[in-house]
């Protein structure tokens, strides 16, 4: 398999540097796109990693591993990840639901009884979900999807819409969270600034700048409110780092909200 260049990810990175929702919907219908660009990845970020990502969410959503739960999947795309987590949901009986575009959900398969697919913006498109699934859902995973919620929709009311659904002992996972401070520590490090040159085959040093703002982009104070508005609701809240195996782990966190 050819290697993936760094002309071809930065290329790649400006064309889903600014999507939407309707933005992922035209994705999905372009037949010339792999599965991961549909999910506005460079191939390189997601190709051969996705197992090592449903490890990552298994590890942190123990219900995922037991048996006939209640399972949501907000904005899971159409890359092997979702597919990974229809067949692991098979296996043990769960109900699974998936809220995405009608256009990103025709990619994946069917799977009744247990699989139901739900069409539309989620939580404003949702509304049988909340309806039918009210404290009643064991685990909610939400993978590489909060910073486009950050700019289309109020962040608040899609946290809080999503902790009305938890069972008790129910866990809510915000994976895969770009965090520009995040980015910005590594990036000013030794390590960074070695796999930044390695990257672009140059001897520059990435442009680190702290302590300016960066609209639009989800930093340490949106995820610290994050769990301080989750904690001061009765929920336990955590910020987790990803495993190491990760392509992103250098600079995207976890967000981990659990009903007591």
């Amino acid at each position: 398999m050819p290697r993936t260049t760094a002309t071809e990810v930065i290329g790649d990175y400006q064309r889903f540097k600014s999507l939407t929702y309707d933005g992922f919907r035209a994705l999905a219908q372009d037949g010339s796109l792999s599965c991961y660009q549909r999910i506005g990845f460079p191939d390189s970020y997601r190709r051969g990693h996705e197992a090592n990502i449903l490890a990552d969410i298994l590890a942190k959503v123990p219900a995922l591993a037991g048996r006939r739960k209640v399972v949501l999947d907000i904005g899971p795309g159409c890359s092997e990840l979702p597919r990974l987590l229809i067949d692991l949901c098979v296996r043990r009986e769960h109900e699974l639901i998936l809220c995405d575009s009608p256009e990103m959900l025709a990619h994946l398969p069917d799977a009744p009884p247990l699989l139901r697919k739900v069409p539309g913006r989620y939580p404003a498109e949702s509304g049988a979900v909340f309806e039918r699934y009210a404290g009643r859902v064991d685990a909610i995973v939400c993978y590489s999807v909060l910073q486009y919620v950050f700019t289309e929709q109020p962040l608040h009311d899609f946290i809080d819409a999503s902790l009305s659904l938890l069972a008790e002992g129910g866990r809510f996972l915000i994976g895969d969270i770009p965090n520009i401070s995040k980015r910005k520590r590594f990036f000013a490090a030794s390590a960074g600034i070695r796999q930044h040159r390695e990257f672009t085959g140059t001897d520059e040093a990435p442009e680190v700048s702290f302590n300016l703002p960066e609209p639009g982009k989800i930093d340490d104070a949106v995820l610290l409110g994050i769990l301080a508005r989750s904690r001061a609701s009765g929920f336990e809240a955590y910020l987790l780092p990803q495993a190491p195996d990760l392509p992103l782990a250098s600079r995207r966190e976890d967000l981990l909200i659990a009903r007591v």
